[in-house]
């Protein structure tokens, strides 16, 4: 296991901070699966920003979660990776102690 992990898996044992994580964790699935298609399509920012019409300094944004795409955007992005967008709502899981 890496440091950050085992300082992860520490720091998840408190509550506050894990609420925290939690809450943060669908915006960071969104981010973390934009980035893996992209990577996977061998792509940088700039070619997917001349796919989509998106400017590149956008998709950075997006990539370094210092913006919220909307629904629209998130289409426009997954259009431009030749792939299909889908959202889905998940029961939650609820943690034993």
């Amino acid at each position: 296991m890496s440091e950050f992990q085992e300082l992860l898996q520490e720091q998840l044992k408190d509550p506050d901070f894990k609420k925290e994580w939690d809450d943060i964790q669908p915006e960071m699935d969104v981010i973390r699966a934009m980035i893996d298609a992209r990577i996977e399509q061998n792509l940088t920012q700039k070619e997917l920003a001349a796919r989509t019409g998106i400017d590149q300094a956008d998709i950075s944004k997006l990539e370094n979660g210092t913006r919220n795409p909307s629904l629209k955007l998130l289409k426009k992005l997954a259009s431009g990776l030749g792939m299909q967008l889908k959202i889905e709502f998940v029961p939650m899981q609820v943690s034993r102690k």
